[in-house]
C-alpha cells in the first residue's frame, strides 16, 4: 500500500481540514460513475478512499507516522518496542533489535516464547523484563461504498437503505450538512480480520434535480406565473423540497422578484435550516391577439425607461 500522504497529495503535517479537501476533490475526479470506462480509475478512488479513512483517525494516523503500520493498517513488524535481549534497552528507544549470529538455533524459540508471553527467561541468564505486550490482532479491512442520494432526500434528510455486501440492509440517517463528498462509517460492517470486523466506509454523493438547485443551505427553484397573476397577484401552489405548499403572489409583480420561504432548504451542521427561494418568472402566452390589442392601446407603454439603470 502507498504511503497515505503521497496518495492524497498532501504533506504529513497536514490539517483534517487540509486533508478532507484533498479527498474531496480526488473523490469527485475518480469516481465511478465519472469513470465507467476507466477500472484504474475505480482502483484509485478506492485507495484514496482508504488513505482518506486511515489519516483521518486520529490513533491510526499516530502510529503509521511511527511507523508502526503501513498504509493498510497492518504492523510493519512482528513485534513491538521494549527492550532488547540481556535486559538492555536499544538506543534511542526505537524498535525491537538482537544479533541472532551467535548462539544455538533453540535461542530463538526462547526469544520469541519472552516477546509473547511466554518463557520469562532466556537461556543462560539475562532475561527480559516485561516491558513487551501483545499486539493487536489487525482487523479486517475496511470496505467502501457509494450511496447516491435524491436531492430532496438530502435536503429533507429521508433515511437511506443501503444493501452491505452480504445481503443485509440497514437503513442510514442522514447527517446535517450532508453534500457530496460526505462519507459515514459504519462499525463492524467490514471484511472479517484475526481481530474483528473492519468497518464500512459509505461515501455519498447528492444527485442533480429538474428544477431544484442547491446554493449553500438554499434550495432554489424558478417558478411561472400568468401576467394576470402577476399584475393582480395570487395564491399559486409551489413546489418544495417535501411536498408542494400555497404561496402569495404580490400585485404588480415582476419576472425576477424573489420570495422567500423560510426553513425549507437543507439541514445545516448547527441545527439550522436554509430557505428556499422562489423566482417569480412571467410567462406571456405567444401570439394572443386580444393582449395584443390592449398592449396597443395602453397608455402606459410608452411611460419609462426600465433599462435606464443599466445605462442604456
Amino acid at each position: 500500500m502507498a504511503d497515505p500522504y503521497k496518495t492524497l497529495g498532501v504533506a504529513r503535517g497536514a490539517s483534517e481540514d487540509e486533508i478532507k479537501k484533498a479527498y474531496r476533490k480526488l473523490a469527485k475526479e475518480l469516481h465511478p460513475d465519472r469513470n465507467k470506462d476507466n477500472p484504474k480509475a475505480s482502483e484509485r478512488f478506492s485507495q484514496v478512499t482508504q488513505a482518506y479513512d486511515l489519516l483521518t483517525d486520529k490513533d491510526k494516523r499516530a502510529r503509521f507516522d511511527r511507523g508502526e503500520i503501513d498504509g493498510e493498517g497492518n504492523p510493519t513488524a512482528p513485534f513491538g518496542y521494549g527492550q532488547r535481549p540481556g535486559g538492555g534497552a536499544r538506543p534511542g528507544g526505537g524498535g525491537f533489535s538482537a544479533d541472532f549470529g551467535s548462539g544455538d538455533a533453540g535461542d530463538f524459540g526462547d526469544i520469541f516464547e519472552s516477546i509473547f508471553g511466554g518463557a520469562g527467561q532466556q537461556r543462560g541468564g539475562g532475561g527480559f523484563s516485561g516491558g513487551f505486550g501483545r499486539r493487536p490482532a489487525p482487523k479486517g479491512a475496511n470496505v467502501p461504498y457509494r450511496l447516491v442520494v435524491g436531492f430532496e432526500d438530502a435536503a429533507s434528510l429521508a433515511t437511506q437503505r443501503v444493501t452491505l455486501r452480504d445481503g443485509k440492509t440497514i437503513d442510514l440517517k442522514l447527517p446535517a450538512g450532508v453534500e457530496s463528498g460526505t462519507q459515514m462509517r459504519l462499525s463492524g460492517k467490514g471484511e472479517e480480520g484475526p481481530g474483528g470486523f473492519g468497518d464500512a466506509i459509505v461515501s455519498i454523493e447528492v444527485g442533480g434535480h429538474r428544477f431544484f438547485t442547491r446554493e449553500g443551505d438554499n434550495v432554489r427553484v424558478d417558478v411561472p406565473i400568468t401576467l394576470a397573476e402577476a399584475v393582480q397577484g395570487a395564491s399559486i401552489r409551489v413546489p418544495t423540497v417535501e411536498g408542494p405548499v400555497n404561496v402569495k403572489v404580490p400585485a404588480g409583480s415582476s419576472s425576477g422578484k424573489t420570495l422567500r420561504l423560510k426553513g425549507r432548504g437543507f439541514h445545516a451542521k448547527g441545527g439550522t435550516r436554509g430557505d428556499q427561494l422562489v423566482t417569480l418568472m412571467i410567462e406571456i402566452p405567444a401570439q394572443d391577439p386580444e393582449l395584443a390589442t390592449f398592449v396597443e392601446g395602453w397608455a402606459g407603454k410608452a411611460e419609462g425607461n426600465p433599462r435606464a439603470r443599466l445605462g442604456v
